[in-house]
């Protein structure tokens, strides 16, 4: 695919020709070895000082699979920080790896992020196996949905056979359950061949509770009390070997591993003073050791709905995405009545969705009730592909006491409707593992902690529902699964056979259809604000209008609730741009799992549209174009 033009891991356990070359940073330590663990005994090896508390020694005669620990001040051994495998987890001795490996790739440059239909997953409860190597045998299936993304929930090497990923400590370490480093290579080239893009999630704002040494490895230097986040002690990216960890770490997904891109969780507790912020240094330094034809994304989950993230240096840090789950909120509070919580900030009104479908965001400084303070900044100038748009995620299902989908609380037909706005828009659809066929598998929080901290996770994760009206009563928040319990990881693996049968077939075969036209249509795969225009249509209605630089247009008009009539005529939004508008397809028809009987979709010559019920109808326009 690529050369890694010079890059090489600048710490950890590099396998050289006389050996395998060690290095660390252990700024409070006087003396730091080098333990190898042999079958029958330990070898001591001790490490140099270099400058600013980094060790380092090549230990001539060991290759790939050596075990080792590091030793500080003849005490305590801790494994390695920068550890690229941990086969025996995460308290254990560390593994040196070889990153060589016969990729097949050589062609591949990526996806274009106008492009991206990303498809996010969980490596664990993906396959009935739970590995790279399983999920390989089904990237056919999500190829051929239109999907040119996948996106891995966090790999890095979690405590226990069961995490979502969020508790990984080692950052270099591919987990070990999914089958590890070469497992997840040869996933990543069996994606690439498929012409699928990998992005993969990964953590700086915070590392792990359970087997976290980096506090013992330096003196608590990688970490700062000047900031607070939701897990304590915030990183301390000031310190320039802590800056280089995160930066370094993203460096080594892109060519250890071809990654396409990352997706960083919860960008706005990565709490930096320096002058040039963590994530604008990051992207720079990780385009600038990539070729210049290599397509490589960079996406953010920041809440703060923050244009900073996406504008480009030295105004911003120059982020290629962000996820914007201002949409997910509307329609969630439009559909099934959140009202709650976050929910509280959002009306869910047609002309609200319609402002966050114009915007690409809702807030751009507008007083947030559930935060108490002004949220957002303007989404003007921003390019449609910025925002990443989704009616689920793994957080939006799994962050519900129960887990349960959006179709637990909507009827198919409006499901069909939201779908339809979200893959028809211009903005970055993510799909969650299964929504293509509305699959009826919880996502439900799952961990394997000792047992004193998984007793914890059990109390807190109940004693926070406690502010849903819902869960006021402490028994019935006793109900919700306990995450220790491994039946609570089981009932969250999906099950593939289930898209085989209606109508979750006709649910798939709806996605597959408004993905090829999002890919092949003119006027679909125009993606800047110009050629896009929404509006309400009474109480439930929503028209989106997409128009080709040959002034060709498609026109989705979607009902999220009961009857609509509207005269097409009436409005710029959904004038036809020739002699007339042209059904083209709706989601209510058989084929897409559509129960109603008889005519669902009316279009008079007049330019009248009647539905009778919910759903979604896209038209195209048809006759002689004036441009």
């Amino acid at each position: 695919m690529r050369g890694t033009n010079g890059w090489r891991l600048p710490f950890g356990a590099n396998v050289v020709d006389d050996g395998v070359r060690f290095r660390v940073w252990a700024p409070a330590s006087r003396a730091v070895d080098v333990v190898v663990y042999g079958p029958d005994a330990e070898r001591v090896h001790p490490l140099a000082a270099e400058e600013d508390g980094w060790f380092c020694a090549t230990v001539p005669g060991l290759g790939a699979g050596a075990r080792y620990k590091y030793r500080l001040d003849e005490g305590d051994a801790f494994p390695d920080p920068a550890s690229r495998s941990q086969p025996d987890g995460v308290h254990d001795p560390s593994e040196v790896a070889d990153p060589s490996f016969p990729w097949t790739d050589d062609g591949w440059r990526g996806v274009p992020a106008d492009d991206l239909v990303i498809y996010e997953l969980h490596v664990g409860t993906a396959t009935d196996e739970g590995t790279f190597d399983a999920l390989i045998g089904r990237l056919d299936e999500i190829a051929a949905l239109g999907a040119t993304a996948v996106e891995p929930m966090p790999i890095a090497e979690f405590p226990g056979a069961r995490n979502w990923g969020y508790d990984g400590v080692f950052l270099y370490a591919a987990e070990s359950s999914y089958g590890g480093a070469d497992a997840f290579r040869r996933f990543v080239d069996a994606a690439h061949a498929r012409g699928l893009a990998v992005i993969l999630d990964v953590v700086y704002n915070h590392l792990g509770p359970e087997g976290n040494y980096l506090h013992a490895m330096t003196g608590g230097r990688y970490f700062t009390d000047r900031h607070c986040t939701p897990w304590g002690d915030a990183i301390d990216y000031a310190r320039k070997p802590v800056r280089e960890f995160a930066i370094q770490n993203a460096l080594y997904w892109a060519h250890e591993y071809h990654v396409d891109g990352l997706r960083m969780d919860a960008t706005h507790a990565i709490l930096d003073d320096s002058e040039i912020h963590l994530l604008r240094e990051l992207g720079s330094r990780v385009r600038e050791s990539l070729p210049a034809d290599r397509h490589f994304v960079l996406i953010a989950e920041d809440e703060r709905n923050e244009r900073r993230v996406l504008l480009p240096p030295p105004e911003g840090c120059g982020l290629d995405g962000l996820w914007a789950d201002d949409l997910h909120h509307q329609l969630r509070r439009h559909t099934a009545g959140d009202h709650e919580a976050y929910f509280s900030d959002y009306t869910g009104s047609a002309e609200d969705i319609v402002r966050t479908l114009r915007q690409g965001w809702f807030y751009e400084g507008q007083v947030s009730e559930n935060h108490g303070k002004p949220r957002g900044t303007p989404a003007e100038g921003l390019p449609p592909r910025a925002f990443v748009h989704c009616i689920q995620n793994h957080d939006q299902v799994g962050n519900r006491a129960f887990g349960d989908r959006l179709t637990e609380d909507i009827g198919l037909d409006v499901y069909r409707a939201a779908s339809a706005l979200l893959l028809l828009s211009p903005y970055t659809p993510l799909l969650w593992m299964g929504q293509e066929w509305a699959a009826t598998t919880p996502f439900q929080y799952f961990t394997d902690h000792p047992e004193e901290l998984g007793r914890l996770v059990t109390e807190g994760r109940r004693k926070e529902f406690g502010k849903f009206s819902a869960f006021a009563d402490p028994a019935v928040r006793e109900r919700i699964p306990d995450p220790q319990a491994a039946s609570t990881f089981e009932r969250s693996r999906i099950r593939w056979h289930e898209a085989e049968r209606m109508p979750h077939a006709g649910v798939l075969a709806l996605y597959r259809e408004l993905l090829r036209l999002r890919r092949t249509h003119p006027a679909l795969r125009r993606r800047d604000r110009e050629g896009f225009a929404v509006a309400a249509l009474g109480e439930h209605g929503i028209a989106l209008r997409r128009t080709g630089a040959d002034g060709g247009a498609i026109l989705l008009v979607v009902s999220l609730r009961g009857p609509l009539s509207v005269d097409l005529r009436a409005m710029e939004e959904t004038r036809a741009p020739a002699d007339r508008w042209e059904l083209l397809l709706s989601s209510e028809e058989a084929r897409f799992g559509g129960e109603a009987k008889g005519e669902l979709v009316r279009l008079s010559p007049d330019g009248r549209l009647e539905m009778d019920g919910a759903g979604a109808v896209v038209l195209e326009g048809a006759g002689r174009v004036l441009v």
